[in-house]
């Protein structure tokens, strides 16, 4: 007797559970209309700024009520955070891929420039609040992860072009950190005119730009 209720109640677990199979799809849609709402909240940063944007304007072109905003997030501060760090870390993902890959400088500066174009295209309105905001929002300490990044940013490139000048791969005259700069700034700034689903695609983009870095643009004699 012992062992056949055993074997009923072992037999019953799984029944019980199946109520529970329902959940994951309404936790998805949640998900869903969440990462929605951040999609139109970037769009609205992006081109409205940060100051200049409120929760009702957000609610407005998302097609909701200011109160039902805040069903889903508290205030457009955690909003903001959201949407940079998420662009942050996929775009940290990428690129930590690269420098663990074990390239070449020169390699290893061509992945970099063409993660950061597929980053533009995955993350275009985070770019662009990212270049427009950043210096403003370092002053407040829930954005002091910004901080960390620029410091990781500017170490793999600039190493990258250090490794490269110490291999002669680039000219031992090259210095490195106005390459940097230079490098940083016409590759981010891409998100000021960048509209994914263009004739171009982000490995075409970068492909022409690295042509351009890398080899100049006047004609070889």
């Amino acid at each position: 007797m012992p062992t056949k209720k055993k074997s009923q109640v072992t037999a019953a677990e799984p029944a019980a559970a199946e109520p529970a199979a329902a959940e994951p799809t309404a936790g998805a849609a949640a998900r869903d209309r969440r990462g929605e709402l951040l999609d139109t909240a970037a769009e609205v940063f992006a081109e409205q700024g940060y100051n200049a944007t409120t929760v009702r304007k957000i609610a407005d072109h998302a097609g909701m009520l200011a109160g039902s905003l805040y069903y889903h997030f508290d205030s457009k501060e955690s909003m903001l955070e959201e949407i940079l760090r998420t662009f942050l870390d996929e775009l940290w993902d990428g690129y930590d891929t690269v420098l663990a890959a074990g390239l070449g400088p020169r390699e290893t500066l061509e992945a970099l420039v063409t993660e950061s174009f597929r980053e533009i295209d995955r993350h275009r309105a985070a770019v662009a609040i990212y270049q427009k905001e950043s210096r403003q929002l370092l002053a407040q300490e829930r954005f002091a992860f910004l901080a960390e990044s620029q410091r990781r940013f500017e170490k793999a490139w600039l190493s990258t072009l250090e490794e490269g000048v110490a291999g002669r791969v680039f000219r031992a005259d090259l210095d490195v950190r106005l390459t940097y700069r230079f490098v940083r700034d016409t590759v981010w700034v891409a998100a000021s005119w960048y509209r994914p689903g263009g004739q171009h695609s982000p490995q075409e983009i970068a492909r022409q730009y690295l042509s351009m870095v890398l080899d100049g643009i006047a004609v070889r004699t």
